[in-house]
């Protein structure tokens, strides 16, 4: 990137404290550890550290330029730059890089599947286009904007992942990043806590269409009741996937065997093309689609686009599989919701030759439909066929009443940390069985799997 204080001043509406309007910046940095020369550090501050103190420390680094909350006088030779916020600021100053670029964007959210979506459309695409995607899952209200400085003149397309948890935080995502095209995954309870109700889940994710102009295009799950209620509702253009016989791009005849799900594509009065996933899991068969349709939508033939998702991995922590002393091991730690628990159920429920064993932690955010939604998820671990269930932290103990309510002698571990099921799990584990391990970021549930590999 490059960009002048001149152009970043105007950007954030900030007032020039010193330094020179014609240094020029050539990254964007949160974390002071990350300064280079050359650099913009913008200090966060939070309700427990205010990265201002680190402000100098950056200079000495090498940044040439510094955004800042909390002065009013300075006199340095760097540019110091007075904002009202500096979070602000960072996103109007990533929203104005953006506007530089006039590539196809498409803005992937929903309650989960998101960075697997994002992983696989930009895999997709790139079949056609030299294509920038989030890294990692930098979705955030500060990760976002972060993102919109990987932009270079070499991209053609761009897939970025955009996540929320609060009331307006989708309509300033969109300002960033302005995607021309979106996908919608799913709409289930994940931040109900501070969204309330899915229907304010709905009318927030649906701001990621707050920048579309005309040609742009939604893209929704077909077969999530929600999104499903769209049709025929939306004031754009708007495509479905899915395995409802209505949806403008269908899975059928899907087959899962040695840890591979393959299915064919129909687009309805177009093309078909079969298509081969080396992971598990009907949820990966939707992202599947969704990367199909983005793909084809933006002129890249199916046939390239499928041969092209034969190469998805998944990323570090999402349904890894690892095989230990003839365990399987299937490390989904990273995160969890009640629709995304459900879906790597079914795909534990895969596995056969010997115990399926499920270690499942407390979903966070779920507020007042906590209790329910891990009871829920215990109803289908039961339904599933789940033979050992180990459950961490104090709201997951609901999943345990509801494997019981469906199957009253199902063995139930109640645990209270990662170290206690670790250490249970090494008790009993033995070759030809399958350990699921699955709980919120905030459980950090990484610590069993590492325990076990």
């Amino acid at each position: 990137m490059e960009m002048t204080v001149c152009e970043i001043v105007a950007a954030c509406g900030g007032k020039l404290l010193c330094g020179d309007l014609d240094t020029v910046v050539t990254s964007v940095v949160t974390d002071s550890r990350k300064v280079t020369d050359g650099s913009l550090f913008v200090p966060l501050k939070g309700e427990k550290a205010d990265a201002h103190t680190f402000l100098h420390a950056a200079f000495a680094s090498g940044a040439v330029a510094a955004l800042t909350q909390e002065h009013t006088r300075m006199e340095a030779e760097e540019a110091w730059i007075a904002v009202d916020s500096t979070q602000l600021a960072l996103q109007h100053i990533a929203a104005a890089y953006r506007q530089r670029f006039s590539i196809p964007v498409i803005g992937i959210t929903g309650s989960a599947g998101k960075t697997t979506t994002k992983e696989m459309t930009a895999l997709a695409l790139s079949a056609g286009y030299k294509v920038m995607k989030t890294g990692g899952n930098h979705n955030s209200q500060i990760g976002l904007p972060l993102m919109m400085f990987q932009f270079s003149r070499e991209h053609e397309a761009a897939v970025v992942e955009m996540g929320i948890s609060d009331f307006g935080e989708m309509a300033r995502l969109a300002q960033v990043a302005a995607p021309n095209y979106a996908v919608m995954t799913n709409l289930g309870i994940t931040h109900i806590g501070q969204l309330k109700t899915q229907e304010n889940i709905l009318g927030e994710k649906l701001h990621i269409t707050d920048r579309f102009t005309q040609g742009s295009v939604l893209f929704l799950n077909g077969d999530d009741p929600m999104l499903g209620g769209l049709r025929g509702k939306t004031a754009y253009e708007t495509v479905f996937y899915g395995r409802l016989p209505w949806c403008d791009f269908r899975a059928e005849g899907v087959t899962v065997q040695e840890e591979t799900t393959a299915f064919r594509c129909l687009v309805p009065g177009r093309e078909s093309v079969d298509v081969t996933l080396p992971v598990l899991g009907m949820h990966h068969v939707l992202d599947a689609l969704a990367a199909l349709a983005v793909a084809e939508r933006l002129g890249v033939p199916l046939d390239r686009a499928a041969a092209a998702l034969r190469d998805y991995r998944p990323l570090a922590m999402r349904q890894q599989i690892y095989h230990v002393n003839e365990v399987t091991v299937i490390d989904d730690s990273y995160n969890s919701s009640p629709g995304a628990a459900k879906s790597s159920l079914s795909v534990l429920a895969g596995f056969r030759g010997g115990r399926r064993v499920a270690v499942l932690a407390d979903m966070l955010e779920l507020g007042e439909y906590s209790r329910q939604a891990h009871f829920e998820v215990g109803v289908r671990a039961a339904e599933t066929g789940v033979d050992i269930l180990l459950t961490v932290g104090p709201e997951a103990k609901a999943v345990a009443e509801g494997a019981r309510s469906v199957r009253s002698g199902i063995d139930c571990r109640v645990l209270d940390n990662n170290h206690q099921a670790a250490a249970e799990l090494k008790s009993f584990l033995s070759p030809g069985d399958a350990v699921l391990v699955k709980g919120s970021r905030g459980m950090h549930m990484e610590e069993i799997v590492r325990a076990l590999l």
